[in-house]
């Protein structure tokens, strides 16, 4: 099996736990109001944390599918910015990078 593979594996298994959990909170912000105003509020107040989570986990379960097409057609390991080969232990460290870990800290080091 190749480190590629074994990669590929991770994030399959990852995705599932992830369209799962994602599923679970979708449900859970889903469930009906309280008819009482003051409950109400709470419940609304609670959902700011669940749909941030919901969020998160849709922003990885995107990154993840990106990387497994990528793994699919042959672009898995190589920068999306300078064409150089993402060394192997970003990819582990990071499956679902898109940029060498010298272009990636030239894209953040750009934000500041």
């Amino acid at each position: 099996m190749t480190s590629h593979q074994s990669i590929a594996l991770a994030l399959r298994a990852r995705l599932d736990e992830l369209t799962r959990r994602v599923g679970e909170l979708e449900a859970e912000l889903r469930e009906p109001l309280d008819a009482d105003f003051a409950e109400q509020a709470a419940a609304l107040q609670d959902d700011e944390p669940i749909a941030a989570l919901e969020s998160a986990g849709r922003d990885e379960i995107d990154r993840i599918r990106a990387a497994l097409a990528r793994i699919d057609d042959g672009s898995y390991g190589t920068c999306a910015t300078c064409g150089e080969d993402i060394v192997p232990a970003r990819l582990v460290a990071v499956p679902t990078a898109v940029q060498c870990a010298g272009c990636a800290g030239a894209t953040r080091s750009h934000r500041a």
